[in-house]
């Protein structure tokens, strides 16, 4: 009788756990509209002047160099600094072609409004 009720108890739990993980994967499928058809950076900066170069070219070299075709889009947007780190970011842009440079109205305005299959700024 004993094993009859442990018995019970294991397959209650591993289907509630098999129910749990088809959930997870219907809701990711689903709800989540993951894309795998490139990587997407957005990264918000403020008063980094010192640090925002350096920070991105380790980014850059370090996560995706030499895998530039999987890279849609950089967005470096700037949140009203008072010392040079837009012109600083600008210049990246220049470097790089995958970098655009947006304020943080555009920024909220494309994440808002992200398009199923690509990333468009609106403008």
């Amino acid at each position: 009788m004993l094993d009859f009720i442990t018995n019970g108890i294991i397959w209650t739990l591993a289907l509630y756990g098999l129910i749990e993980i088809i959930k997870t994967i219907y809701y990711v499928c689903t709800c989540t509209k993951l894309e795998s058809d490139g990587i997407y950076f957005i990264i918000a900066v403020k008063n980094q002047q010192e640090k925002i170069e350096g920070f991105m070219r380790s980014i850059l070299f370090r996560i995706l160099y030499g895998k530039e075709e999987c890279v849609k889009n950089v967005i470096l947007t700037d949140l009203g600094s008072s010392d040079k780190t837009k012109d600083i970011i600008e210049k990246l842009a220049q470097d790089y072609k995958f970098i655009e440079v947006v304020d943080w109205k555009t920024c909220k305005d494309l994440i808002d409004n992200m398009d199923k299959n690509n990333l468009h700024i609106k403008e």
